[in-house]
């Protein structure tokens, strides 16, 4: 990463945050900075996709980019005043070249460019940050060098250019990118740095938990992921157009993958149930020796099965011409062929071993055994954490403010407690077994 960059001073500073905090259930330090390598029409994709959220969702943001190049922006400039239409704010950060400070847009009265140095990192930079009390969204990224791009170097087609970052609907991390991006502004316009500083407390001030338009922005960007699928059929074929697809594929689910993670971020009590019970599933699964495929698929399901609460969407399924309904969440996925089978396992979740469980009333091995395994690890993981949350927060009431009004530390859970609670929990699952669980999979559960 570029030293001096808004990419590397996050990433420093969200390492910095983990050390410090091990333990701590702060989102920003729980979050982890999921890194991939996107061609140029992935992230224009993406881009679109989030900014026009912010049009549909008629939110008003503070919206900040980097676009690297002034020709990039005015190339994005009409977009641009459609967006100031109702953003609240717009900071553009561009190496100027001609026409940059010319174009209507710039001289909107929300709308501030800021021309950047040729040295500076950031004009090496691809970022979008998007932040209001209801929708937050990021894509934070810089170009590879030519060094990086290897022997051949950077590609002829613009399409294939790379770059390195990650994207996430975190509003912790937003919030913490837009101040290190107004920082770095501070070095060009020091009272466009107090600006954003202010409206970005006032943002953070009046925030909300951002989950309700989540599940509609990720459908906007999965569709325009596949739009630029279409797209890249459509042209003439470039030397790595399977890459391309491929790369706009992988990003398909990854949408899926952090509205699934932002789910977690939203519940303080569970912060870390997808990874938790995806680990736990894993491990069922391998003592049952599941093929790879089946395991794979069992994965899956358990990182993304609480964007599908137990929530029957009967209306649609009949739409869809389903033997049985589904809730909304798992309907969400079906839209992905490749996601199916996975929407399949979460929507089964919720059956019952004895046939009284929802959606289709299926029993015994007529649930599909990932089903089973992910229904039975989700409700343990789920009691596990409400027993661990209902601890702290007793310990808490126990341990009240000193006098000069600042609560005292909290004291972490002994590995005793921990296993009082799990031993709890497991309890629980056994009581269950033959009416809601399947008794083998609880007697597997037990071996742990």
């Amino acid at each position: 990463m570029l030293a001096g960059s808004i990419l590397q001073r996050l990433v420093r500073d969200h390492d910095s945050s983990d050390s410090s905090n091990q333990g701590d259930n702060n989102s920003s330090a729980r979050t982890p900075l999921n890194f991939g390598v996107y061609y140029k029409n992935t992230l224009v994709a993406l881009c679109h996709a989030l900014e026009d959220a912010v049009l549909a969702t008629r939110t008003s943001p503070l919206i900040v980019t980097a676009f690297q190049k002034g020709k990039w922006y005015l190339q994005e400039a009409e977009r641009y005043s459609d967006l100031a239409d109702t953003a609240e704010k717009i900071v553009i950060m561009a190496a100027p070249e001609a026409g940059f400070r010319e174009h209507p847009t710039g001289k909107r009265k929300n709308v501030s460019l800021v021309d950047l140095d040729l040295e500076d990192p950031v004009a090496q930079e691809w970022h979008l940050m998007i932040m209001s009390a209801t929708y937050s969204a990021m894509v934070l990224c810089q170009e590879l060098t030519d060094e990086e791009y290897g022997p051949g170097g950077p590609p002829d087609n613009d399409l294939e250019r790379k770059f390195y970052g990650f994207w996430t609907f975190d509003p912790v991390l937003v919030s913490k990118t837009i101040a290190i991006a107004a920082d770095h502004i501070g070095h060009y316009a020091p009272k466009l740095q107090t600006d954003l500083e202010t409206r970005l407390a006032k943002i953070d001030a009046e925030a909300v938990t951002k989950t309700g338009e989540v599940g509609n922005v990720v459908m906007r960007v999965v569709d325009y992921l596949q739009g630029g699928d279409r797209q890249i059929a459509q042209t003439e074929a470039f030397q790595f157009a399977g890459a391309l697809n491929q790369n706009l594929a992988s990003n398909e689910l990854q949408a899926y993958l952090r509205m699934a993670q932002l789910a977690d971020l939203a519940d303080p009590t569970n912060p870390l149930a997808a990874a938790e019970v995806a680990s736990l599933s894993e491990m069922m699964g391998q003592f049952l020796d599941l093929p790879v495929w089946q395991m794979q698929r069992l994965r899956l399901a358990s990182l993304l099965h609480r964007i599908a609460p137990a929530q029957i969407d009967t209306e649609a399924a009949e739409q869809e011409g389903d033997s049985c309904p589904l809730n909304q969440g798992a309907q969400t996925l079906r839209i992905l062929p490749r996601l199916r089978a996975i929407a399949l396992i979460i929507s089964h979740q919720h059956e019952y071993w004895d046939g009284s469980g929802q959606p289709a009333g299926l029993s015994g091995d007529g649930i599909p055994v990932e089903s089973r395994i992910l229904g039975l690890v989700a409700n343990f993981q789920h009691e596990v954490a409400r027993r661990r949350h209902e601890a702290s927060q007793a310990t808490a009431t126990l341990d009240p403010p000193t006098h000069d009004h600042k609560p005292s530390k909290k004291v972490p859970p002994t590995p005793e407690n921990e296993w009082q609670h799990v031993t709890d929990a497991f309890s629980a699952c056994q009581k269950a077994a033959g009416h809601q669980w399947d008794p083998k999979l609880v007697e597997i559960l037990g071996f742990w």
